[in-house]
C-alpha cells in the first residue's frame, strides 16, 4: 500500500549571490519590525564597549598592584582609592550588560516570532490558492513540514542568527581596535591565528548546509510515511500491514538519523577546532608577551588584559559559528519554504498579476494584501440557473494523457442531466473543469456565454453547489460545517435542514447544532455526514446543483428522503447528476453518456434504451444484477 518515497535529487552548493537572494525574501518582512530591529542594534554598541573594558579594567587593577604605568583616568591614585574605582567600573560594565543584553534578546526573540508567524501566513494563504494538481504530485506530509520545522527555522534566522552574527561581529571589531590601541604586536598575533579559523569554519559550515538539507528532506519523507500511516491506519490493520509499515518507516528513520549525524559532526567540528585554537592563542600570546616583559617592551598588566582579549575575541567568534549554523539551517529551510512560495498560482483570477517569480520580489510586499482569504460571499435567497456550455474541451492530467477529448455539449438554464458511463470515462473531470479546481488543456467552458476563466473564481463556484460522494466535514459543530464560515443565521440554517430532510436528523444529536464533530466528522456515520452536505448545498440557494454519487452512502430509507428533497432542491436551477445506479436518473431531462473521454450517446432514458447502444447495454446488466 505504502511505497518508499523515492529519493530526490540533491541540491549543489548554493553562491553567494543565491544566499542573498534568499536573505532578500526575508527583508521585507524584517522592514514590518523595522522600528524592534532598530532598537536591538542601537543596544549591540553599548553592550560591545562594556565587553572590551572589562579586560582593560581587570589588567589595569594589576599594573596597579604591581605598581606599573597606568592609563590617565587612574593617575593620582592610590591602591585603594584606584581598586575601588576599578571594582565599580567592572560593575558598572556588568550592570550595562546584564541589563542591556536581557532587553536585546528580548526584542530579538519577538521579532523572530512576529517573522515566523507572518511567513507561515503568507505560505498558508499561497498553499490554499494553489491548483488542485500541486496537491496532487505533492505529499502532505512535506507540506506540514514546510509549514512548521521549517518555518521556524527561519525565525531562528533572525532571533538567533542574524542579529547575533551582527553583535558578534561588532563585537570583534571593537575588541580588535582596542587590541591595536594597546600593542599592535600582540594584537597583530592574535589577527593572524583569527583569519585561518574564520576560513575553516565557513567551510565547515557549507557543509554542515549540504548535509542539514538531507536531513529536512528526509524528515519530510518521515512525515509523509507518517500521515500516510494514520490516515490509513483502517487499511493497515486490516490487510496485517504493521509490520511491513513498520519496517518502511525504520527505514526512512534510519536514513533521516544518518543525514542528522552528519550536521551533528559538522556542528561539533566547528567547536571543537574553535576550543583549540583559542587554548593556541592563549599560549601563544603568553609566549610573545613574557619575550616584550623580560625586554621591558610590555608591562605585565597589558600582558594580563591581552590574555583576556584573547578569550574574549574568540567567544564572539564561537558564537559566530553556532549562529551561523542557525543562520544555514535557515537558509536551507528558506530554500525549501521559496520553492513553495515560487509554485505558480494556475488558477487565478482574470487581472490577477502573476507574482511569486523568482525575480518579482514585491510580492512579499503584498502577500497578506493579495492572499488574504476573501471576505463572506453575500448570498442572494435564489441565484439564476446558468446556461453550461462545453465548446471542443480536451483535458488531461498528464500533457500526454487526456482524459477528455474534444467535447462538446450545452446544458440548457434549468435543465436535469445526468452523465453515466464505464469507471474512468471522465466523468468527474467535467465537474472539476466545471468548478474550475483544473483548467481545460484545450477549447472552454461557457457559463451563460462567458468563458468561466474571465469570472472571478468566487462568483463562479457562488453560482454552484457540489455535493460529492464523501461529504468532508471539518472539526467544529455541525451549524458552522453547514455555513462553513459565511454569515448565515440560525434559523437560515434550520431552514436549509428542513427543505432537504435533514433536520430530525440534527435535532437527534445530543446538542443538535451545537453538536460538536470530530476531525473529518468521524463521530457519524457515512450517511449521515453526507445529510449534512445536502444541508450545506441547499442554505446556498445555488443556480447550479452538482451531484457526484451523492446518494452512494446512504441506505434506502433515507435515500428516498433526499430523492423527495430533491425535487424542491432541484426546481428552476440547472442540474449535473453522476450515478452509477442508473435506476436513479430515469427522471432527468437528458443523459450523456461518455466512453474513453468522448460523448458517444445522448437523449432521454426512453430515447437511449430504443438506441440500443451502450447505456441500453449497461441499464439491462444493472437490471440483471438487481
Amino acid at each position: 500500500m505504502i511505497a518508499s518515497p523515492a529519493p530526490e535529487a540533491q541540491p549543489q552548493p548554493k553562491a553567494q549571490q543565491t544566499d542573498w537572494r534568499l536573505f532578500r525574501i526575508v527583508i521585507p518582512y524584517a522592514k514590518r519590525n523595522s522600528r524592534l530591529l532598530a532598537i536591538a542594534l542601537v543596544l549591540l554598541i553599548p553592550l560591545a564597549l562594556a565587553g572590551s573594558m572589562q579586560p582593560i579594567i581587570i589588567g589595569q587593577a594589576v599594573a596597579l598592584a604591581k605598581n606599573e604605568p597606568v592609563m590617565g583616568f587612574l593617575r593620582g591614585y592610590g591602591l585603594v582609592d584606584g581598586a575601588r574605582l576599578l571594582v565599580m567600573l567592572l560593575i558598572l560594565t556588568l550592570i550595562v550588560q546584564l541589563s542591556l543584553s536581557g532587553i536585546q534578546g528580548y526584542l530579538i526573540q519577538k521579532v523572530g516570532q512576529r517573522i515566523t508567524a507572518d511567513i507561515r501566513d503568507d505560505l498558508f494563504n499561497h498553499v490554499t490558492a494553489l491548483a488542485t494538481r500541486f496537491f496532487d504530485r505533492t505529499p502532505v506530509g512535506r507540506l506540514i513540514t514546510r509549514l512548521t520545522s521549517d518555518v521556524d527555522a527561519l525565525g531562528d534566522v533572525f532571533s538567533t542568527g542574524a542579529i547575533g552574527v551582527v553583535s558578534d561581529l561588532l563585537t570583534m571589531v571593537v575588541l580588535v581596535i582596542v587590541m591595536f590601541s594597546l600593542q599592535w604586536k600582540l594584537a597583530l598575533l592574535l589577527l593572524v591565528l583569527l583569519l585561518p579559523i574564520t576560513g575553516l569554519i565557513i567551510y565547515f559550515q557549507q557543509q554542515y548546509r549540504l548535509a542539514n538539507y538531507k536531513a529536512r528532506e528526509e524528515l519530510s519523507a518521515l512525515n509523509s510515511t507518517l500521515q500516510e500511516n494514520i490516515v490509513g491506519i483502517n487499511v493497515v490493520q486490516l490487510f496485517r500491514r504493521e509490520q511491513f509499515n513498520s519496517q518502511l518507516f525504520r527505514t526512512i528513520n534510519q536514513r533521516y538519523v544518518t543525514e542528522v549525524d552528519r550536521t551533528i559532526f559538522f556542528d561539533s567540528a566547528v567547536s571543537a577546532t574553535l576550543e583549540w585554537v583559542a587554548l593556541a592563542a592563549i599560549g601563544a600570546v603568553l609566549w610573545l608577551g613574557s619575550l616584550l616583559v623580560l625586554g621591558k617592551a610590555l608591562d605585565f598588566g597589558i600582558l594580563t588584559s591581552f590574555i583576556l582579549f584573547a578569550q574574549r575575541l574568540f567567544d564572539p567568534l564561537r558564537q559566530f559559528a553556532e549562529r551561523f549554523t542557525a543562520i544555514q539551517a535557515g537558509l536551507t529551510a528558506l530554500e525549501r519554504v521559496s520553492d513553495i512560495l515560487n509554485e505558480p498560482i494556475e488558477i487565478r483570477d482574470p487581472g490577477q498579476a502573476i507574482g511569486w517569480g523568482e525575480q518579482e520580489m514585491q510580492r512579499y510586499q503584498v502577500a497578506a494584501s493579495k492572499y488574504s482569504a476573501p471576505a463572506a460571499i453575500s448570498t442572494p435567497a435564489v441565484l439564476a440557473p446558468g446556461e453550461i456550455c462545453f465548446d471542443h474541451v480536451s483535458f488531461g492530467y498528464k500533457a500526454d494523457e487526456l482524459v477528455l477529448r474534444d467535447l462538446s455539449f450545452t446544458i440548457r438554464p434549468g435543465e436535469k442531466v445526468a452523465l453515466v458511463g464505464p469507471t474512468g470515462a471522465g466523468k468527474s473531470s467535467i465537474i472539476r473543469l466545471l468548478c474550475r479546481l483544473y483548467d481545460v488543456t484545450e477549447g472552454r467552458i461557457l457559463l451563460d456565454g462567458e468563458d468561466i476563466r474571465d469570472l472571478p473564481q468566487a462568483t463562479l463556484r457562488q453560482r454552484m453547489a457540489v455535493i460529492l460522494q464523501d461529504g468532508f466535514l471539518f472539526a467544529g459543530d455541525v451549524k458552522t460545517n453547514i455555513s462553513l464560515g459565511e454569515s448565515y443565521s440560525i434559523d437560515q440554517i434550520r431552514k436549509a435542514a428542513e427543505q432537504t430532510n435533514v433536520a430530525q436528523f440534527i435535532e437527534n444529536l445530543p446538542q443538535g447544532y451545537d453538536t460538536q464533530l470530530r476531525q473529518r466528522g468521524t463521530n457519524l456515520s457515512g450517511g449521515e455526514k453526507q445529510l449534512l452536505a445536502f444541508a450545506r448545498a441547499a442554505i446556498r440557494s445555488p443556480g447550479i446543483l452538482v451531484l457526484d454519487e451523492a446518494t452512494a452512502n446512504l441506505d434506502v430509507r433515507t435515500e428516498s428522503k433526499i430523492q423527495e428533497a430533491l425535487e424542491t432542491l432541484l426546481q428552476d436551477r440547472t442540474a449535473i447528476v453522476i450515478a452509477h445506479r442508473l435506476s436513479t436518473i430515469r427522471s432527468v431531462d437528458r443523459i450523456f453518456v461518455l466512453k474513453q473521454g468522448q460523448l458517444v450517446e445522448s437523449g432521454s432514458h426512453g430515447d437511449l434504451l430504443i438506441q440500443n447502444g451502450l447505456y441500453a447495454s449497461l441499464y439491462r446488466l444493472q437490471m440483471l444484477e438487481e
